[in-house]
């Protein structure tokens, strides 16, 4: 049999055009180091949260996007009947890339369901694991598929991988951690876990308003969670949590740091020697309320001596700083990942990861 590698990659994407989003972008690299003229590829992915079959979230319109991105052929295959799917690429000449439909369609995929995990080995000879956005979830193309191949990460898990890790390793200082976004409790574990080794935490977004209401700050009618506020008021004993001191409202609510505030910020971020940062400081997608945000990445990008890891390719790209970000110079990793990255620095179990380094390592020794 022909060597056809089985290649988990990331292609929920919400960005627009798709062509330019970081998933994209990250996935078509991964396909160029990988495909070569003697052996075969099978794109495995998904898209969104589907009931059942959704043709609205089919990946068929990717397939002449990853064409024209790979300057060749990708032959989109169906999934409902695998071994069908099987045959044709056992039928196609070297070369050959495959794009497989939604891999959610798929009864089980959620549930890392072990016969699944070997129908989908069936389709080829070795596994590549390249999606670390879903490295966090134990599904059955991340998971069970590991146990009937011989199965590594590629080349953007490593990098994540590596990157992250050295925020939770010995650290640089002085180590300034940037939290903003939605939700407290998404940050709070991230938050905890970092404390210790980061020198000052810079709260933004909705997530600072909880803080700003567990330091006694009346914030009106600006989201919060109540029932996070006590776990602030513990996490600010640290005397280490920087909280915005003006804002911008929208009538009764706050949605966005203010000018001395993103003053303020952007001082701490130029004396840094490593940056994390996840989450936008205000509601960016209102030009109104992007000076926090912009504030931010602005000091970040020029920063020249500090190594930054920065959480959110939407951010990146709603700013118009992908192709700063994107130099080596710049010295800055952007994560694929949103709520993985926030999983793994908060010290959470990644099953993904660990059936890929571990299972699969185990698995190639046999």
């Amino acid at each position: 049999m022909a060597r056809t590698i089985l290649v988990r990659l990331n292609l929920d994407i919400k960005e627009k055009p798709i062509g330019a989003a970081l998933r994209f972008n990250a996935a078509v690299d991964e396909l160029r180091k990988i495909s070569k003229p003697n052996n075969k590829v099978v794109i495995l992915s998904h898209r969104g949260r589907p009931q059942g079959v959704e043709k609205k979230l089919s990946l068929r319109p990717f397939a002449p996007l990853l064409s024209k991105a790979l300057r060749k052929k990708v032959v989109f295959l169906d999934n409902a009947d695998l071994n069908k799917a099987r045959k044709a690429i056992e039928a196609a000449p070297n070369g050959s890339v495959f794009l497989l439909e939604n891999l959610r369609f798929l009864k089980g995929e959620t549930e890392n369901d072990p016969k699944l995990g070997r129908a989908l080995a069936s389709l080829g000879t070795e596994f590549i694991s390249d999606d670390f956005a879903t490295s966090h979830r134990a599904d059955s193309s991340l998971s069970a598929i590991t146990a009937f191949l011989p199965s590594q990460p590629g080349n953007l898990l490593r990098e994540e991988v590596k990157n992250l890790s050295m925020a939770m390793g010995d650290t640089k200082k002085p180590f300034v951690l940037v939290v903003g976004g939605a939700k407290a409790k998404d940050k709070v574990g991230v938050i905890s876990n970092l404390l210790k080794k980061a020198d000052l935490v810079l709260v933004g977004g909705a997530a600072a308003n909880t803080f700003l209401k567990a330091d006694g700050v009346d914030v009106r009618d600006s989201l919060y969670e109540p029932e996070m506020v006590e776990t602030a008021k513990k996490l600010m004993r640290s005397g280490k949590i920087e909280t915005p001191e003006d804002f911008l409202w929208d009538g009764s609510k706050i949605l966005d740091i203010g000018p001395k505030t993103a003053k303020t910020y952007a001082a701490y971020l130029r004396g840094a020697r490593l940056i994390v940062w996840n989450g936008p400081m205000g509601m960016f997608e209102r030009k109104k309320f992007s000076a926090g945000t912009a504030a931010v990445a602005r000091a970040v990008l020029r920063n020249g001596r500090a190594k930054s890891v920065i959480g959110g390719g939407e951010t990146v790209a709603a700013l118009g700083l992908r192709k700063q970000v994107q130099n080596p110079k710049t010295n800055i990793f952007v994560s694929t990942g949103g709520g993985a990255m926030l999983e793994f620095l908060a010290g959470e179990r990644m099953a993904g990861l660990e059936a890929v380094f571990k299972d699969g390592k185990k698995k190639r020794k046999k």
